[in-house]
């Protein structure tokens, strides 16, 4: 007896909670479907609107009604607005809300039958609703009164009206004046005249003396990096050697170039310039720190070896050009380019007129 009844409790608890889970789950899936009108009343022509409300669970998939022209015989549905939904609990159910704006045009009281929506496949269905459309009211016992048309009001033009309009002429007045110019140059062809302007190349011993020049005027340079110096004043005296004599001085070491240098000239010319390289390798090699009277000196000694051995000028020699002028005649494919341009500018300035006119005439006629 005391199993039976062990039994019988456990088979209540399975019970309740079969029971309790069911209908949390009919809860959780529960479908309200909800209609409303904002008049139930109306004149012929005027306008209300049936809102359509859907709360669902989120993973459940809606179809809404398929309406197109009329709901009922006699009322009209004039625009359907996008459905807007709404989360709630979380994200667990939704609110579905749509709008349908309807009007009539024949009196009588309308009977607007339930909205049937689809969720999952399953129908639901809202309330029913009603609409009564009056005719408008007609004054039988005076019908000798008339009222006539109203008077003609004139509206303000706004910027808004004429913006496009000024904002399209001011268009078309630059595209004329650019298709003015380029038909200006079709008809010009003048040739394309390039001035090239070439800098007449120095003699060797201006452009040495010239380097000497700012590295005499650099005071920082002399004071503070006696090698920088050093290799700045040798290089000079290398390139200059290079074109005044021919040989490659600046792939020569100072001996090979004082050698080289005595084989053209007398040993007496070049003895201050073997005092120059010779304190400039001490300087590079050996971290020789020259006073500031011997740099002076050396920086003399190299002007005066290029004033010794330097080779003017012929007077008498034809000056090269410093400046060359090319003329170069408009290519076909050029004046070709031109008159395309200019044909698609003249299209484009017939469509802006063709619209300017037609706003002119829609705003004011």
């Amino acid at each position: 007896m005391k199993i039976i009844h062990t039994s019988k409790k456990f088979l209540k608890i399975l019970a309740c909670a079969t029971i309790l889970l069911t209908a949390h789950q009919a809860k959780a899936q529960q479908v309200t479907v909800d209609a409303s009108i904002d008049s139930l009343q109306l004149l012929i022509g005027e306008q209300a609107k049936i809102k359509l409300e859907v709360s669902m669970d989120a993973n459940q998939k809606l179809t809404l009604p398929a309406l197109r022209d009329t709901i009922v015989r006699g009322v009209e549905i004039l625009d359907i607005a996008k459905p807007d939904t709404q989360m709630l609990n979380d994200g667990r159910r939704m609110l579905i809300k749509q709008e349908y704006t309807i009007t009539s045009f024949d009196s009588a009281l309308y009977y607007l039958p339930p909205l049937e929506i689809l969720v999952n496949n399953q129908a639901y269905r809202s309330k029913a609703l009603a609409l009564k459309v009056y005719s408008i009211p007609v004054d039988t016992l005076h019908p000798e009164q008339f009222f006539g048309p109203k008077t003609v009001r004139e509206v303000p033009i706004t910027w808004e009206d004429v913006s496009a309009i000024v904002w399209l002429t001011l268009l078309m007045l630059a595209l004329a004046g650019l298709s003015y110019y380029l038909y200006i140059r079709y008809k010009d062809n003048k040739p394309i005249i390039k001035k090239i302007k070439v800098e007449p190349k120095l003699p060797p011993h201006q452009q040495a003396l010239q380097e000497i020049e700012r590295i005499k005027g650099d005071k920082t340079l002399r004071n503070t990096d006696p090698k920088e110096y050093y290799t700045e004043l040798t290089d000079v005296l290398r390139n200059y050697m290079a074109e005044r004599f021919g040989f490659n001085a600046m792939e020569m070491t100072s001996s090979e170039i004082i050698d080289k240098l005595q084989d053209i000239s007398d040993k007496e010319s070049i003895k201050d310039l073997m005092f120059l390289f010779q304190t400039a390798d001490l300087v590079k090699f050996a971290k020789h720190s020259p006073l500031m009277n011997e740099n002076d000196m050396n920086l003399v000694n190299a002007v005066e070896f290029i004033n010794n051995t330097k080779v003017e000028a012929d007077p008498n020699a034809k000056p090269e050009p410093t400046e060359i002028t090319v003329e170069e005649k408009r290519s076909k494919q050029g004046r070709i380019i031109l008159l395309g341009s200019i044909g698609v500018i003249v299209i484009a300035i017939a469509v802006i007129l063709y619209q300017v006119l037609r706003g002119i005439y829609n705003l004011w006629f």
